[in-house]
């Protein structure tokens, strides 16, 4: 595939970026960090430039602040999404060379949607939020373990670290309550989605963190962003379940615990939730159309920039 001038594929990882640039296909290798990108997205700036890398966390958060700092267009991509890409266009090898000019190609092919800048509040609530989903994660495995422990000192152990876990997750909540608190914006966003039955703070620190295109989406397209949209899975005369499947899952996961608390309240969800079981269908996925109630009733408040009616 010739790719034309215009388009820039770039494979991040930990150290290094690798960049291919499409029309004289250039190839570099630059050290992953903000001083090192800096001669390069000089030259790009003011031309008609689109870049696309994949999504990796931390390891892009340098190129995207760079890119958004010099008003280059730019788009993240799902790592499967393009691994998917690279196969349906026959390229089976994988350097990070190769993935460059893979990605190179998916933007001239796809041509994906330009992601929106780089916002540096829901950036240190998201980073706030990762750890404390980590001490969560962590004090759920030492629960595990006191359950099974039947020596004295070691369950000493454990409960030492378990107080230390219950002060520490203590402070990432107040760290994310200070967050939401000192900027309106986020504040604001925090209010209205917090007006609707189920979503509690941490459900809506997960979902102004992780789901920054709340708001901006019909709601098909971000039931399906969240992994709360059900896909046919139907060949000739076989028609099969629907099921959901990929999205991102914490914010599934917190929309989830949102749906069990809405189905106990009193109000539309619940009903809803009764009407569905009363029709037979599982308690799991009347939850899950509960909690994709909920992700398409915080699109539309935050769309309308207007609290849940009750």
């Amino acid at each position: 595939m010739i790719i034309t001038s215009g388009f820039i594929g770039i494979d991040v990882s930990k150290h290094y970026l690798d960049v291919f640039e499409g029309g004289s296909s250039r190839t570099e290798r630059l050290d992953n960090n903000e001083e090192s990108l800096a001669p390069m997205v000089a030259r790009w700036k003011n031309s008609d430039i689109f870049v696309l890398f994949e999504a990796t966390g931390q390891y892009d958060l340098g190129l995207r602040r760079v890119l958004t700092a010099a008003n280059i267009a730019f788009a993240r991509v799902n790592p499967a999404r393009a691994r998917d890409f690279a196969r349906a266009t026959g390229v089976l090898a994988k350097t990070d060379v190769i993935d460059a000019r893979m990605l190179a190609a998916m933007a001239q092919a796809l041509a994906p949607a330009r992601a929106a800048e780089s916002d540096r509040e829901r950036e240190a609530l998201a980073l706030a939020h990762k750890r404390r989903d980590q001490l969560v994660h962590m004090r759920q495995q030492e629960r595990t373990r006191r359950s099974e422990c039947s020596d004295a000192a070691v369950l000493g152990d454990i409960e030492s670290h378990l107080e230390w876990l219950d002060a520490h997750i203590a402070q990432r909540d107040e760290e994310i309550r200070h967050l939401l608190a000192q900027s309106e914006r986020l504040d604001r966003t925090a209010r209205l989605l917090r007006s609707i039955p189920g979503i509690g703070p941490v459900a809506a620190a997960t979902l102004i963190a992780l789901m920054p295109e709340l708001g901006s989406l019909k709601p098909k397209k971000i039931a399906a962003l969240a992994g709360l949209a059900p896909f046919n899975v139907d060949s000739g005369q076989f028609r099969g379940i629907r099921r959901i499947k990929g999205g991102r899952k914490r914010v599934r996961d917190a929309l989830y615990m949102a749906a069990v608390a809405a189905a106990r309240s009193h109000g539309r969800f619940r009903t809803n939730y009764e009407r569905l079981r009363a029709a037979g269908k599982p308690a799991k996925l009347a939850l899950i159309a509960i909690a994709r109630k909920l992700l398409v009733t915080a699109n539309a408040v935050l769309r309308d920039k207007i609290a849940f009616q009750r």
